[in-house]
């Protein structure tokens, strides 16, 4: 590529969004679809995806579906697969957003809410991989972003099953990139800092707000479509040379030195 021309909505194919319904994941299909690219909506919540992807497609004119998937249930991800084909065609990539982070301490935690979170935020992303290796193969320009956490770096007492998730993440897509890149797929991972979703009640995100803001050298918390912006360039022609690759996106809190 020797040219400086905007390639932010190429390739055109579409993309998987999991998690689609609402915070990283939505803002992620609306900034894809803004540049004109297909997009389905996996979530566990089947109304929202549809809604969402409704008004996407009536917003930004691309084709969009909803399909409801549990992703803790490897039995899904097949059929999920073969009806995003038939909804948008081919399939250039896919972003991984969907995730919980339930507050359980040590004590809290069960064999099965461990399973669930590992199943959840990790082996989802092999399994989507899998189901789509050859149409990404069969599309050049095709690309993988994973979302991790800068929780993966800090110490939280509070949620240690997401906390070690997102750790296991990053190191998947590293070792993912290395054999992804003889099909010339690339797969990069982003790491949100402390971004006003849907994933936290307001009990919490008030109490967050008051701990963190401080901290944060932006002196504010993240917005969803501050993510989605970065997720698009990645999934874009634009980073055609970066894969294995961990961005923070999170205000600086990651670098900082304020109490």
């Amino acid at each position: 590529m020797t040219d400086l021309d905007p390639q932010l909505g190429a390739p055109g194919t579409g993309v998987v969004v999991t998690g689609g319904a609402s915070g990283i994941g939505l803002a992620a299909a609306r900034a894809l679809a803004a540049v004109g690219r297909p997009v389905s909506l996996w979530d566990i919540n089947a109304e929202g995806a549809n809604a969402e992807a409704a008004a996407i497609s009536a917003r930004y004119g691309v084709a969009a579906n909803g399909l409801a998937v549990d992703l803790r249930n490897p039995q899904a991800v097949t059929p999920a697969a073969l009806a995003t084909r038939a909804a948008l065609g081919p399939i250039g990539g896919f972003v991984h957003c969907a995730g919980t982070a339930p507050m359980t301490g040590i004590d809290g935690v069960t064999p099965d809410l461990f399973d669930a979170g590992m199943a959840l935020h990790v082996r989802a992303i092999v399994l989507l991989a899998q189901a789509f290796r050859e149409d990404m193969r069969a599309n050049p320009g095709s690309a993988i972003v994973a979302t991790a956490s800068i929780n993966a770096w800090f110490g939280n007492a509070g949620i240690p099953i997401y906390t070690a998730a997102k750790g296991a993440v990053i190191s998947l897509v590293r070792s993912m990139a290395d054999e992804l890149a003889a099909d010339g797929i690339r797969i990069n991972t982003v790491s949100p800092g402390m971004i006003d979703t849907p994933i936290m009640d307001e009990q919490t995100k008030a109490y967050m707000h008051g701990v963190f803001d401080r901290r944060i050298l932006l002196g504010r918390f993240g917005q969803p479509e501050e993510l989605g912006r970065m997720i698009r360039f990645l999934m874009s022609n634009e980073a055609s040379y970066i894969t294995a690759s961990e961005f923070l996106v999170d205000g600086g809190i990651r670098h900082s030195q304020r109490p």
